[in-house]
């Protein structure tokens, strides 16, 4: 062998480990990068006319398992989506409260525990039904339950409020990976065509990839020209030779009226479009299809069940306080049920109209045959007939009674009458004397002129004998019969219809609001559960990815070692024949 043959050989070795080197000192230092995977450099002999000359590194790569890679990309989909499932199922279970508390002075913050205590503030009153305490209290602790409901309403619609804005900012995150990897897509081919590495452009990309997959479920490929092509599962491309903008606008204010509706131009929230396609529905996965559920199925469900304990709860209190009176008698009594002069009235049987003074004695009375009037405007005319009362429809549409004696209230019994398909009193039908205003949890609350004190509870019932005899006392208040009534309305069992995925159910109002938080608990602890194994899951792909294509630093630091001793081996040949070369030509010339 030659002198310039092995001198050859050394430098092309001292230049094949200073690349070996590089590498390895660059998969140590990116050991802990997210995405990075270890680089190779790949090294060839050299032979000229079969005899070996050096080597050659060839290119520098990493080995990816595409399968490996395609079932993590996968698991991450699963791992966002119940990442995103837990942490709003966590704070809804907040807003309902619960039901135990670890001072043993307090029974809980749930609805269900609200509810008990108004169950036992009435249970007081019924023994004192005059005391002026118990019944402040009775409507405080109302006050507290629809305060309740109206709060845990609101904090549902936050709830799905936050899971739109999610939405759309996880949006923006997915399109600046896909024009990312559009990006990386050119470049690579541009590296690639001028013989150089991809491998880390490669790395890039598929972290992008993944952080997709975490945000919405998708499908992938590699093209036969080295792109990456993402699509959505039904094939709506996301990038191709380009990226395609995913577009979408959150809503500017939410409701439990807001919804979303495939198709449809109304207000309400928007689709998620690509290119003009809707592509809502074709998003199960990841964090955005997660806040789509919960946005649009997960918590309307929970408002669902929440507005009917609210709705009836408001029904069976109204239907109790429209059958009483307060001491002294509202100067005027005013309805809730929109109506005009024209409404049909389909009523039967007899109702008491009376005027009382503020001690609850009679100043006038009359009993209207419900049956003789066709319409609300027939009413009104019958009422302001009444001495010392006028009837109007008021400018929103409610029928409205005034006492015009100064001092005076008006007072009704509803005796036999039955109005409207669901046979309601007459003062129930009008929702003259109603507890509670509201037709949903959105909008519950106690009376404002009772919460206020400037209206006394209704606990008194108007005389019913056959007749009454002005100046005589028709309203009597300490009464616990209308306690009690409001205490059986409460505890009585009714049946509440399925909704929000419960099945239908028969209990007392606390059982049912027990019910629901408890369905909100083991949602809660089913997502918590879930959560737990798709980070397993996730962690053991990525862990076997790392294994397979991650770096080992034990290993590279070894190898570190080896290839510094070849690298002073190598010189140290190339020192050798350097000396050689010196002694060679100094024996020539001096011969």
């Amino acid at each position: 062998m030659s002198l310039d043959i092995a001198r050859s050989i050394a430098f092309s070795g001292l230049s094949s480990t200073t690349v070996q080197i590089s590498v390895t000192s660059s998969n140590i230092s990116n050991a802990d990068t997210t995405g990075y995977t270890k680089k190779t450099a790949n090294q060839s002999s050299s032979v000229t006319n079969g005899v070996g000359t050096g080597v050659t590194v060839t290119g520098i790569t990493s080995t990816v398992d595409k399968l490996l890679l395609k079932s993590l990309v996968s698991a991450d989909s699963d791992l966002g989506s119940a990442d995103t499932t837990n942490s709003y199922l966590t704070s809804l279970e907040k807003l309902y409260g619960s039901t135990s508390s670890t001072d043993s002075s307090s029974t809980g913050t749930s609805l269900a525990n609200s509810i008990a205590s108004l169950e036992s503030a009435l249970s007081s009153l019924a023994s004192t039904p005059s005391s002026a305490s118990l019944q402040s209290n009775v409507v405080s602790a109302l006050d507290d339950v629809t305060s309740q409901l109206r709060e845990t309403s609101s904090g549902i619609q936050k709830l799905r409020a936050n899971a739109d804005q999610d939405i759309s900012s996880a949006i923006d995150d997915v399109n600046t990976d896909l024009q990312n990897i559009a990006d990386l897509n050119a470049e690579i081919k541009q590296t690639a065509a001028a013989g150089q590495s991809t491998a880390d452009l490669e790395d890039q990309r598929n972290t992008a990839l993944q952080d997709v997959a975490s945000k919405m479920n998708i499908s992938y490929y590699t093209a036969s020209n080295g792109d990456l092509q993402v699509y959505t599962t039904t094939g709506q491309a996301l990038v191709d030779s380009s990226a395609h903008k995913i577009s979408y606008t959150a809503a500017a204010n939410v409701s439990s009226s807001t919804t979303y509706t495939a198709g449809s131009s109304s207000s309400g929230f928007s689709a998620i479009t690509v290119n003009g396609v809707d592509i809502t529905s074709q998003i199960t996965g990841g964090s955005i299809g997660a806040l789509i559920t919960l946005r649009d199925k997960t918590l309307p469900a929970a408002q669902s069940q929440l507005d009917q304990l609210a709705t009836q709860l408001a029904s069976v209190i109204n239907t109790v306080s429209n059958s009483a009176s307060s001491v002294p008698a509202p100067t005027t009594l005013t309805g809730t049920t929109s109506v005009t002069s024209g409404t049909a009235l389909s009523a039967t049987g007899t109702v008491r109209l009376a005027v009382t003074d503020q001690s609850g004695n009679l100043v006038s009375y009359s009993d209207l045959d419900l049956s003789s009037y066709s319409t609300v405007g027939d009413l009104v005319t019958a009422i302001n007939g009444i001495s010392g009362m006028s009837a109007s429809i008021d400018s929103n549409g409610h029928l409205s009674i005034t006492a015009t004696g100064s001092g005076n209230g008006v007072a009704i019994n509803e005796m036999t009458s039955s109005m409207g398909s669901s046979s309601e009193g007459f003062s129930d039908y009008f929702g003259l004397n109603d507890l509670v205003s509201g037709t949903s949890a959105s909008d519950i609350a106690v009376n404002g002129s009772i919460l206020s004190g400037t209206n006394e509870l209704q606990l008194a019932t108007l005389d019913s004998s056959s007749s009454l005899t002005v100046g005589s006392s028709v309203l009597t208040s300490g009464s616990a019969t209308t306690v009690n009534a409001f205490y059986s309305a409460l505890t009585a069992s009714r049946t509440f219809s399925s909704t929000g995925g419960l099945a239908a159910t028969t209990g007392s109002f606390a059982d049912y609001a027990s019910t629901i938080v408890a369905d909100v608990a083991s949602k809660s602890s089913q997502a918590s559960t879930n959560y737990t194994a798709k980070e397993t899951a996730q962690s053991t792909y990525a862990s076997s990815l790392s294994s397979q294509s991650g770096v080992n630093l034990d290993e590279e630091s070894a190898n570190l070692s080896t290839l510094q001793n070849q690298y002073s081996a190598a010189s140290a040949l190339i020192s050798a024949i350097n000396a050689m070369y010196s002694a060679l030509i100094s024996a020539v010339q001096s011969s």
